[in-house]
């Protein structure tokens, strides 16, 4: 069993926006979308086999990438990233931070997104699952190989729990 959604929304996702000064519809769905799809929401935090980790399933390889080259110029968004991970185990396990981490992977994950492409507010792509699985299709990568039907019917199941008829 996985996080409650709207206690995910309301305790990690917005003031981790919030903090970033990011926050809008498109991000907070997708970012739960994505928690969705990639973990579902929290019910596993590292699959056999695979590198990933957390909530988001966000690799050590695009945790490096993000901070090396997208982080990397963006002094101040970079210190705002920075400011939600911890002080000691940053630095000796900074990957750990995207499994025990909530705030921190959120940001990093919406790192992710901003990193492929920059994202505009679509007021009606926001709350449509059927819009916001191909966002997450094309510029969120891991290791998962989930379709966006899967994305829809995870964001359906979790988010907004709708049940799906056998």
């Amino acid at each position: 069993m996985g996080i409650c959604a709207d206690e995910f929304r309301e305790y990690v996702v917005q003031p981790t926006l919030d903090h970033l000064d990011m926050r809008s519809p498109l991000a907070e769905n997708l970012l739960l979308g994505t928690a969705a799809v990639e973990s579902g929401l929290g019910s596993h935090l590292h699959l056999a086999n695979q590198a990933s980790l957390g909530i988001y399933q966000i690799s050590p390889e695009t945790h490096r990438r993000i901070w090396d080259t997208f982080l990397y110029n963006q002094h101040e968004l970079a210190s705002k990233v920075r400011g939600l991970a911890s002080q000691r185990e940053f630095l000796l396990h900074p990957h750990a931070e995207l499994a025990t981490n909530l705030s921190y992977a959120t940001a990093i994950a919406w790192m992710v997104y901003l990193s492929a492409a920059p994202m505009n507010d679509d007021p009606a792509a926001a709350n449509d699952p059927q819009q916001l699985a191909p966002l997450w299709q094309q510029h969120y990568q891991s290791e998962n190989s989930h379709s966006p039907e899967a994305f829809i019917e995870h964001y359906n199941q979790l988010i907004l729990g709708k049940t799906v008829a056998a």
